[in-house]
């Protein structure tokens, strides 16, 4: 396995603060480096956290909710290499998805929610973040090695100059401004096994697989140095991918659209933040609920569906979708939950995503029928 030879493949440079050049570097398993500006993909330049060359930013339609923090994402691809596929979106050996979670500073330096979606006033397209108006609190790589995809979880330090390894994971003790009000918790940053228990889509191959780079959830426009384009179209354009035809991915929607179909708005939630587990081979295959999009049957769905098992986890409700009935719903009692023994997701929040919760209720008391 020659990854430093990978490493070296497209000899991308660019600069660093202090004009050294910084090549994309991969990194085999057992010699992961200690900081993240070692892998030369995302760089402080001029204040800002920004793209190496032929690293590319991109978004998310909707995004899996992480204690209202922001993402900054990114994707390098090596070159003479691309990606293929439709909906799920297979990327070559060698590839690098970079995900940097961060706060917005109000005028007084204090961090706030304000939104989950990109913020074009923070995120300048291919610049970067502006870094004197965000708190970074970690970025995360999934590396694609030859044996597979690895997740990497890097924590930024208070100053937001080096983010350093932590494969035991981390806790950032944080109070955050959000609609319910001010709410002090702690962050916590995944491990290396937690890492790879949410992304291990299919338990019979065991092996991880990026959540967010799916076409449906891909299929939008980025503004990027004032020009907006589709990212599907231009990641084809920059070799990136092969181009995707033929497919339909607008019913999978950003949630927080509110001229958007609700039941669209709540599938495309529920298939973000629960999919990738409750899925016919995820790690939550058992339950029998599966709440991806490409989910048809109602049972499955979850709407009248009796608990595996009776527990705390169920909260005393009847079916994980009582129609007209949120209250009665299971799912609605687990996203409210913050107790380790009933929250869902399991991992990755320490407090309710309250517009979540309201946004699954309201469609759930939409929903016609009766258990």
């Amino acid at each position: 396995m020659r990854f430093v030879l990978l490493a070296l493949v497209a000899l991308l440079v660019s600069c660093s603060p202090t004009g050294k050049a910084i090549d994309v570097a991969i990194f085999e398993r057992g010699s992961f480096p200690a900081t993240l500006d070692a892998w030369g993909v995302v760089l402080i330049r001029d204040g800002e956290l920004v793209p190496n060359d032929r690293v590319v930013p991109y978004d998310l339609k909707s995004a899996l909710f992480t204690d209202y923090a922001h993402k900054f994402r990114t994707v390098y691809v090596p070159e003479g290499k691309s990606g293929s596929g439709t909906d799920i979106l297979e990327l070559p050996v060698g590839s690098i998805l970079s995900k940097t979670f961060y706060y917005p500073k109000d005028a007084n330096g204090q961090i706030n929610s304000v939104d989950l979606g990109r913020s074009e006033s923070l995120d300048f397209g291919e610049r970067g973040l502006a870094l004197d108006r965000v708190k970074l609190i970690e970025t995360r790589l999934l590396v694609h090695l030859e044996e597979g995809w690895v997740g990497l979880p890097y924590v930024w330090d208070e100053l937001g100059k080096q983010a350093t390894l932590e494969i035991t994971g981390s806790e950032v003790e944080l109070s955050l401004r959000t609609g319910a009000g001010q709410q002090s918790f702690h962050y916590v940053v995944p491990d290396f096994n937690q890492c790879q228990g949410c992304h291990i889509e299919n338990l019979t191959a065991g092996a991880m697989a990026p959540v967010g780079f799916k076409s449906r959830h891909l299929d939008k426009p980025y503004v990027h140095l004032q020009k907006s384009e589709n990212q599907l179209q231009r990641f084809a354009s920059l070799g990136l991918i092969e181009p995707v035809v033929g497919q339909d991915f607008s019913r999978t929607v950003d949630w927080q659209d509110t001229s958007k179909d609700l039941d669209d708005r709540a599938r495309s939630y529920l298939d973000i933040n629960c999919g990738h587990c409750h899925n016919p081979t995820g790690p939550a295959d058992t339950s029998g609920m599966f709440l991806s999009r490409e989910t048809t049957d109602l049972l499955h769905l979850g709407l009248c569906k009796p608990p595996v098992a009776a527990g705390q986890g169920t909260g005393g409700r009847p079916a994980g979708i009582f129609p007209g009935q949120p209250d009665q719903s299971i799912l609605v009692y687990r996203m409210g939950s913050l107790d380790l023994g009933a929250m869902m997701p399991e991992l990755g929040r320490s407090l309710v995503h309250q517009e979540g919760v309201e946004l699954i209720s309201n469609w759930i008391e939409s929903l016609e029928g009766d258990c």
